[in-house]
């Protein structure tokens, strides 16, 4: 019986292996996603290489969920939003339409990136992403290699990056209205509209 349960365990992981998920979290360049509808997501952008500073993303580059270059967490700078979520996630479902109106109000004068966190399906995340209409970059972190750095117990989590790079907030759990969001980014970024 034991044997069974092996073989099975191994077949398992065969299988989520060849899905082509891409599962880096640390590639060196360009992904060039082969997921249905990943062409319609927001492409991530070049980030220019910059020193880490004191409080700032963890220093690891994470591919893209849709199409573009892998980012480096540690050199992107704000004002940013970056918003942690996976499609199996209730409240990460509950707060997306605030983050796609935050993108909406806020225009240039803030960025957000998200992160879809441990997520075993990128293929309901691209859904998902499209559905919600999120205009903005995403990153894939399938083996959770931001969970230390931010302290994730889970998604959803929302953090909140100063011009300089340093994390200057970080919220743990589902942002519960669009007030509630708004001001979180006006009292931590100084971003109004």
């Amino acid at each position: 019986m034991l044997a069974v349960v092996v073989v099975m365990g191994l077949l398992a992981a065969c299988g989520s292996e060849q899905s082509g998920a891409g599962n880096q979290p640390s590639g060196g360049g360009s992904q060039s996603r082969s997921i249905a509808g990943a062409d319609k997501l927001a492409a991530c952008p070049s980030v220019p290489s910059r020193p880490p500073v004191a409080n700032a993303l963890p220093d690891i580059s994470l591919p893209c969920l849709g199409n573009g270059p892998d980012m480096r967490l540690s050199a992107l700078r704000g004002p940013l939003v970056v918003n942690v979520w996976a499609q199996w996630c209730g409240p990460c479902r509950k707060e997306a339409p605030y983050l796609a109106a935050l993108k909406k109000k806020a225009g240039g004068k803030l960025q957000l990136v998200g992160i879809d966190y441990a997520d075993p399906r990128p293929e309901l995340a691209v859904k998902f992403a499209t559905e919600q209409q999120w205009d903005y970059p995403h990153v894939v972190d399938d083996e959770k290699a931001t969970q230390q750095a931010l302290k994730i117990a889970g998604p959803p989590l929302t953090a909140f990056v100063d011009q300089d790079g340093a994390v200057v907030y970080v919220h743990r759990g589902e942002l519960t209205s669009q007030q509630q969001l708004d001001q979180l980014v006006r009292e931590k970024l100084g971003v109004t509209w």
